[in-house]
C-alpha cells in the first residue's frame, strides 16, 4: 500500500498563531480569530502552503455554534464564521497560481474540544449517543456547505463518538479522513485501536489513523490501521514535546518526526503531516524528506 511520497499535511494552527503574537488562553481558542483576526489564520494557511503542504486544515476544530453563542455571538453570525473557516482556506488556497495539488480540508474537532475542560483527552464525557450526534450533525452539514474538498475527523478521543460520525458520514455522503487521538495502543479513552479502527471502516471515510500523539507511537499505529482496515493511514503526531497541565506550558524536546516519516510512509500512511507544536519550518523538513 506505499507509495513513493505521501500527500503532505500541514502543521498546528494554534501554534503557529500563538508564534505569530495571538493569545489563545480563551475557550474559542483559534476558533476566535475567525471573528477576530481572519486574515491571520490565512496568513498561517499560505505559510503551511508554501513550506510545502497539499492540506490546509481550517480552523474550524473548536469552532460551533454553542461555543460562539457562549461569547455573545448570534447564531447566524455563528454559521457564518464556521462556514468562514473554509472559505478562508480556499481563499488563499485558489490565490496559488503555481499549478501544485492543494487542498482544503475542513476540521471536525471531538466534543470534548467545545467544553475546553480538557476531556477531549479522556473521551468518556457522560453523554448520550443522541447528544452527540445533535452536535457534530449540524456542524457537520455547516463545513460541508462550505464545499471543501473533505473533512478531516480529527483528534477523537473515544471509538464511541466515532461510531456516532462515522454514521453522519455515511449519511451526508461526504468524504474524510478519520483520526484518533491515541496513547500507545489505545484511544484515550482506553479502548484498543483493533477494534477502534474497526469502528471507522467505512465507504466515505478515506483514510484512517491518529493524530496528536507522540512521534514513537505513529508507526505501530499506521501499522494497524492499515491491517484492520484496508484504508490508507493518515498519521501527524505532536511534536514530541509534553503538555504540562497544571503549569499550561509545553515541556520536552521535539522530536525530529521527518526522520521517523519514511518509516510511516512504507507501514501505508498516505497522509502525513504534523499536529501541536508542529510549525511551518517542522513541515518544510518534512516535505524536503520525500522530495530529494
Amino acid at each position: 500500500m506505499a507509495s513513493d511520497r505521501p500527500i503532505i499535511l500541514d502543521g498546528g494552527m494554534s501554534n503557529a498563531l500563538e508564534d505569530r503574537g495571538h493569545d489563545l488562553s480563551d475557550a474559542l481558542w483559534s476558533a476566535r480569530l475567525l471573528r477576530d483576526a481572519p486574515a491571520e489564520i490565512a496568513a498561517v494557511h499560505r505559510a503551511y502552503y508554501e513550506a510545502g503542504a497539499m492540506v490546509a486544515t481550517t480552523a474550524s476544530y473548536q469552532a460551533s455554534v454553542a461555543g460562539f453563542e457562549r461569547y455573545g455571538v448570534g447564531r447566524d453570525e455563528a454559521e457564518r464564521l464556521i462556514t468562514s473557516s473554509v472559505r478562508i482556506a480556499r481563499e488563499v488556497r485558489d490565490s496559488l497560481t503555481d499549478g501544485r495539488l492543494r487542498l482544503v480540508a475542513a476540521s471536525v474537532g471531538p466534543y470534548g474540544a467545545v467544553l475546553a475542560d480538557g476531556s477531549e483527552y479522556r473521551g468518556r464525557y457522560g453523554v448520550s449517543a443522541k447528544a452527540l450526534r445533535d452536535f457534530h450533525g449540524p456542524r457537520l452539514e455547516l463545513l460541508i456547505g462550505a464545499e471543501p474538498d473533505l473533512l478531516a475527523v480529527e483528534t477523537i478521543p473515544d471509538a464511541d463518538e466515532a461510531a456516532v460520525l462515522v454514521e453522519l458520514l455515511a449519511e451526508l455522503d461526504f468524504p474524510a479522513w478519520f483520526s484518533y487521538s491515541i496513547s500507545g495502543s489505545h484511544t484515550r479513552a482506553g479502548q484498543p485501536l483493533e477494534d477502534a479502527f474497526g469502528v471507522v471502516a467505512a465507504d466515505q471515510v478515506v483514510a484512517v489513523g491518529i493524530n496528536c500523539c507522540a512521534p514513537d507511537d505513529v508507526q505501530a499505529a499506521v501499522e494497524t490501521a492499515v491491517a484492520v482496515t484496508g484504508k490508507p493511514a493518515v498519521a501527524y503526531p505532536n511534536s514530541g514535546e509534553s503538555w504540562d497541565a497544571g503549569g499550561r506550558r509545553w515541556t520536552g524536546a521535539a522530536a525530529n518526526s521527518a526522520s521517523l516519516a519514511s518509516g510511516w510512509l512504507d507501514a501505508g500512511a498516505t497522509y502525513i503531516g504534523g499536529c501541536c507544536r508542529v510549525g511551518p519550518a517542522d513541515i518544510r523538513a518534512l516535505s524536503a524528506q520525500f522530495s530529494a
